[in-house]
Order: structure tokens, then sequence, then C-alpha cells
């Protein structure tokens, strides 16, 4: 997830809206954690949850803000925040539903993780139910979707992943 976010990092520009869904546990953070390595933030990038937004400064670049926004109610609330979407670049874990009534175009990013049965299955199929000691493997399935003008072209994911 880490690697994906660096990814994605190298396409990234003021203005630039991500929107990340997935379950408690997908990667949501650590994909912005990667992200933020990539982009050169200062600060450690953690989950907001508490805190609702955390911005990171960079040397050089426009503040990586970094919102979950789980607890909001609706895009009002989100747009108390007063972000500075123009000037910024903005991940938003948990905005769906929300973030479409304040921008026209964000890259929505959603990471599926097996859960139950199906991820023992895909721990057999990688090795890693050899003993009690294995560190399981948990393969992700990530969509990545363009929504509005800026993001009409991810010919750039396509490249990154050959």
């Amino acid at each position: 997830m880490a690697r994906l976010g660096a990814t994605i990092a190298g396409q990234l520009r003021a203005g630039d809206v991500v929107l990340l869904t997935g379950e408690l546990g997908a990667g949501k953070t650590t994909l912005t954690r990667g992200l933020g390595a990539a982009l050169d933030v200062r600060g450690t990038v953690t989950s907001p949850t508490f805190v609702l937004a955390r911005t990171h400064p960079r040397s050089g670049g426009a503040p990586l803000v970094h919102v979950d926004a789980y607890r909001l109610r609706d895009a009002a609330e989100l747009d108390d925040l007063d972000i500075d979407f123009a000037g910024s670049i903005v991940v938003v874990e948990w905005g769906a539903g929300l973030i479409e009534h304040l921008v026209d175009a964000w890259l929505a990013v959603t990471i599926e993780r097996p859960t139950g049965a199906a991820a023992a299955e895909g721990d057999a199929a990688h090795g890693t139910d050899d003993g009690p000691d294995d560190v399981p493997v948990e393969p992700r399935r990530v969509t990545i979707a363009g929504v509005g003008e800026r993001w009409a072209d991810l010919g750039w994911l396509h490249a990154a992943g050959d």
C-alpha cells in the first residue's frame, strides 16, 4: 500500500483530491503514509481520526492535508473544516458521499481486503499457513478511478503497473 501511495504521489499537485474508501484496517492510512513519504512531507503521517484533519507541510510544494471524515454527517461538516482544496493535496478517508459536494474532480481509490475464509484461503495460497509464527499475507484488491476532467487519463497508472 505504501508503494502504491508513492506511485500516486508522483502524479499529484495542488488542488488534487484523493478519496480513499475501505474497511478498517484495509490500508488507507498506510497508503497515505507512502504518499506523504514520496511527497517529502514534514512529520509522521498518522490517522487523523480524532482530530479530523492533519496538515503536513512540505518544503517546496503544496501541503498534504489528510482528512478522516468517518464521524462527519454531511458535506457541510467537511466544508466547515475550512480545507484549502485549491492550495493543497487533500486525501480524504471515509469521504464517499461527502466530497462530491465540494469538488469537481478526485481520484477514487477503493481498497478491499479479504476477511474470514477468503483471508485464510489467500494465506494458504501465499504459503503462510505453515506455522503459528508466520505473518499472514493479506492481499488487497485496489480499484482506482478518476472522476472529472483532471483524472480523465489514468495512463500513468497502467505504466506504473508494468
